[in-house]
């Protein structure tokens, strides 16, 4: 009983953490991460008692977030007590460990953007984010019962479907990556238009041309932007091609041979997520950043990155498992543990 019950509490706290990756992407689609530009009070209050009448524009969206964050950190801290507590797997125990000095990691982080107005600590922190999410989907599956009875990994491997769907995810975390910096760095869209970049397939940045679109940008009402802004954008594009052709054919594969079914439905909505992914990308420049669309846009890649880890986890699993499976067994049997 204590099993299922941790169980549905790891579950709780990757939903609250979902919560809080939406929220931290509202505070950076609309420009408000400095709203309150105190921390860990908020104007001088504790942080818990400020009043309501002040949750007001920016300020409700920055002190929402921080509030979600708090509850996030109690969460994890008692998932990881929890863990200490009833889980008899010592692996799984270090990985609640690792959970809650990551939320402390990552709350610390969050303090220290505000405290010394550093953008690029914004960054770590929003990685960091990325990575305490897929750390929580992890915990989630290997407290599940089924994981538990052994019926989650046993199936016959495919080492090429493994290798796609590891090089897949590192990528889509790169990904994120380019996506937090050009979030981060506070320069707008440097590339305004959608699939051509200015026009071109491969934009022009010499000087002379930096400084007739940064006049067109200042004239439009726009923050003027730097080749490297530039090659930024350029370098996301082009990885997210890749990253959609490699899905694809990840995809392909599962159904092609893979013997696990419940893995390959995992592969087709990990590509479908892949093409919305790109869809939201693109609807973002067309609606000139709106902010509601580059959050969604973030929160399905985070999703995105939480599938990949947790399809690699499985494949890799899987490989592990066939160690156990006698080369001669019928695979009548070996098929009766996969759902």
């Amino acid at each position: 009983m204590q099993r299922v019950a941790l169980h549905a509490w790891a579950v709780c706290t990757l939903g609250a953490t979902f919560l809080l990756l939406c929220s931290g992407g509202i505070v950076t689609s609309k420009g408000v991460g400095m709203s309150v530009p105190d921390w860990p009070t908020t104007y001088g209050y504790n942080m818990f008692l400020f009043p309501i009448s002040g949750w007001v524009g920016g300020i409700f969206y920055e002190h929402s977030h921080r509030l979600i964050a708090s509850g996030v950190g109690l969460m994890t801290m008692i998932l990881a007590a929890s863990m200490l507590n009833c889980e008899p797997r010592r692996w799984v125990k270090m990985l609640g460990v690792a959970a809650f000095i990551g939320v402390c990691i990552q709350g610390l982080l969050g303090g220290m953007r505000v405290s010394l107005y550093k953008d690029e600590i914004g960054i770590f922190h929003g990685m960091l984010a990325q990575s305490f999410f897929c750390l929580l989907g992890i915990i989630t599956i290997v407290t599940s019962p089924r994981f538990i009875r052994g019926g989650w990994d046993v199936f016959l491997p495919d080492i090429v479907l493994r290798n796609l769907a590891v090089a897949g995810t590192i990528l889509i975390f790169f990904q994120l990556g380019l996506g937090a910096t050009m979030r981060h760095e506070h320069a707008g869209l440097s590339i305004p238009d959608f699939p051509l970049a200015y026009g071109q397939i491969i934009p022009n940045t010499s000087s002379d041309r930096l400084a007739e679109i940064n006049k067109a940008r200042v004239i439009n009402n726009q923050v003027p932007t730097t080749a490297e802004h530039i090659w930024i954008q350029v370098a996301h594009r082009g990885m997210a091609v890749v990253i959609l052709a490699l899905v694809a054919g990840v995809a392909v594969r599962s159904w092609g041979g893979i013997s696990c079914r419940s893995a390959a439905v995992l592969c087709t909505i990990w590509f479908a997520m892949i093409l919305i992914q790109a869809a939201l990308g693109a609807w973002t420049i067309w609606s000139n950043k709106a902010a509601d669309i580059a959050t969604a846009h973030m929160a399905v890649g985070a999703l995105s990155l939480l599938v990949g880890v947790l399809l690699s986890f499985r494949l890799c699993r899987g490989v592990q498992a066939s160690r156990f499976i006698a080369p001669d067994a019928p695979l009548a049997k070996v098929y009766s543990n996969v759902a």
